[in-house]
């Protein structure tokens, strides 16, 4: 259990997939505009990512390595991938159309998101099992999701300041990333 706990700590926190790993940056940067986009993306992130570092896994796990065919992993874990991000599309088109419309092209984005086929691919490198590939997974989710919405909140207390005209629109929000990164810098001694 302690060992599940410092993979979830580390993961979310320490080791953030964005902000220290510097995985997912287009949605982190593309959707970040409002706190109830960059929550919906979060949540799209936490269950596709959770889910493929299960499946994928299982496949590894099951299926590749006792096959000896394990230099397939990268086309498996994309395929998988992109099943589920479909599924989710599908899902939200027809439950939430709100936050489809909201997401725009940035949902379907999440099939090719470093970040998920990242997390796949380090689950398998760090010799994981299948419990601790899908905490790694689920954590990862998480710290993405934190990431994100709090760079929505400061995003959009930004729109009411004063930003001087070289720094407005993109490059405010990159060194705000950058900072934020920095910040994040600071959990490295917690594990």
């Amino acid at each position: 259990m302690k060992e599940l706990l410092m993979i979830a700590i580390g993961s979310a926190i320490v080791n953030n997939v964005v902000l220290s790993q510097f995985l997912g940056l287009c949605p982190f940067l593309g959707v970040s505009k409002k706190i109830d986009t960059a929550a919906g993306m979060g949540g799209a992130v936490i269950f596709v990512l959770t889910i493929s570092s299960l499946i994928t896994s299982l496949i590894y796990q099951f299926v590749l390595v006792p096959s000896g065919m394990e230099f397939l992993q990268t086309i498996v874990f994309i395929l998988v991938i992109a099943a589920l991000v479909q599924l989710v599309e599908m899902f939200m088109k027809k439950v939430l159309p709100p936050l489809y419309q909201a997401l725009g092209v940035y949902l379907p984005l999440i099939t090719t998101n470093c970040a998920v086929l990242g997390v796949a691919i380090s689950n398998v490198q760090d010799g994981y099992n299948v419990l601790e590939g899908v905490v790694n997974g689920f954590a990862t989710a998480v710290g993405f999701t934190i990431a994100i919405v709090l760079m929505a909140g400061l995003r959009e207390k930004m729109e009411y300041n004063n930003v001087p005209k070289a720094f407005q629109g993109m490059p405010i929000v990159l060194l705000t990333a950058m900072l934020m990164s920095i910040a994040f810098t600071g959990f490295a001694g917690i594990i």
